[in-house]
């Protein structure tokens, strides 16, 4: 006889087992959504020179440091966008030259082409970008001592932006910018009048500076290649595929359409990979065949039942939680269907529900941890059914039968066991 028991609980160790780790959905590969930010602050400064529109007589330095930047950039798509900015600049004069002190501000709405993505950068760096960008705007021209008032234009503006990728959230950018003024009454000294007809102030700017990039996706657009994410995420779909061909339990049906994919061998399963059950009492048909011919025919249905009870307090049924959490994990869900099913079918049974959890954290937390964690096992089980008279919850705290510093070892000790009685 005890042969024969030790013969019924290694099958139902083995179901048991392979019951908990059922992967309830089935992977499927697909191809994600482009996915990358795109707004980011520009802030810039550095150096300025007026090259047309200035008196005789009149000159500012070779390059003046009085230029300073700000935008804001939002791409439509890795390669095109708008940009808004707004920019300051100041000009005095030389040394042994008539004094004058200008400030012209002015605000740009500007297109941007990603240059980088275009002519196809991440071919040979993910570490350098280029920008163009070019566009109109307002400008206001001041100086107290050579005229009255603000002196207002228009102004078209162009240029290019060299970027050096810090991280995904950070670039160092160089910028070369020419704006031409149209309309400008007052030269940038503010002591004549241009000459030169409708398009008068030429200005270029040198600048360095930051771009911030802002949003929750890993990278910005002006860094994402959609044509490297695709053949990323082809790749990952046949490596995907290629596992999921495996059978891992060898019954005729491959991992990635295996709802079941630690069915016990030699058990009959459906299409999908399950052990057929016709009358859903979580025991396979064949099993059940085997124990109705060996035991119950035989009238040792008691003998049945002791096994199945052996079974439990012996630690082979369990229910599994993740790290720092009180939810049972689906998988492992049929845990508390195995202890349900052996309650109803023996009405004067009670059991201990006993949490455990792994050695991470502080004693006294873990023990409070393992309280709610049979705590929601007993919750799963009453809905199920189970008179809450019956289900007695223990707090154990940590196991510390494995080594703690394993991640697959303390997945094994993060569990609620059951005790019948």
């Amino acid at each position: 006889m005890k042969k024969k028991l030790a013969s019924v609980s290694l099958l139902l160790l083995t179901f048991a087992a392979g019951a908990q780790n059922m992967a309830t959905t089935s992977a499927q590969p697909t191809i994600e959504k482009p996915a990358y930010n795109k707004w980011s602050l520009e802030l810039n400064g550095g150096l300025n020179k007026p090259l047309r529109a200035i008196t005789p007589g009149y000159s500012t330095e070779t390059v003046s440091p009085f230029h300073a930047d700000l935008g804001v950039r939002y791409m439509f798509n890795p390669k095109f966008g708008l940009k808004l900015d707004v920019g300051y600049d100041q000009f005095q004069e030389r040394d042994d030259t008539p004094e004058f002190d200008s400030k012209y501000y002015r605000a740009s709405l500007q297109g941007v082409i990603n240059l980088g993505r275009a002519l196809n950068f991440e071919t040979w760096t993910n570490t350098f970008g280029l920008l163009a960008h070019g566009g109109f705007g307002v400008s206001q021209l001041s100086n107290d001592d050579g005229f009255d008032g603000k002196d207002y234009m228009a102004h078209g503006i162009m240029g290019l932006t060299g970027q050096v990728r810090l991280s995904n959230r950070v670039a160092l950018t160089g910028d070369l910018t020419g704006i031409v003024n149209g309309r400008q009454n007052h030269n940038f000294d503010g002591h004549g009048v241009p000459t030169t007809g409708s398009l008068d102030g030429v200005l270029l700017n040198a600048s360095i500076g930051l771009t911030f990039y802002l949003g929750k996706n890993e990278k910005h657009a002006d860094w994402y290649s959609e044509e490297n994410e695709r053949l990323n995420q082809l790749e990952n779909r046949v490596t995907t595929i290629e596992t999921g061909l495996i059978d891992t339990d060898k019954d005729g049906v491959a991992d990635l359409y295996d709802l079941e994919p630690n069915t016990v061998s030699g058990v009959a399963v459906n299409t999908k990979g399950q052990s057929i059950d016709t009358n859903q009492n979580g025991v396979p048909d064949e099993l059940e065949s085997y124990l109705d011919k060996t035991y119950v025919r035989q009238g040792s249905q008691t003998a049945t039942n002791n096994t199945v009870e052996e079974l439990i307090n012996g630690g082979y049924v369990n229910v599994y939680f993740d790290f720092n959490s009180s939810k049972p994990t689906n998988a492992s869900l049929s845990g508390v269907d195995f202890l349900v099913k052996y309650l109803k079918n023996n009405p004067g049974k009670s059991a201990d529900i006993v949490g455990y959890a792994d050695e991470i954290g502080s004693s006294s937390y873990n023990t409070e941890l393992s309280r709610k964690r049979a705590e929601a096992v007993k919750k799963v089980a009453e809905n199920a059914g189970i008179d809450a008279s019956r289900l007695n919850v223990i707090a154990n705290g940590e196991d510390t039968s494995v080594n703690k510093d394993s991640k697959e070892a303390r997945q094994i000790v993060r569990r609620v066991t059951f005790k019948v009685k």
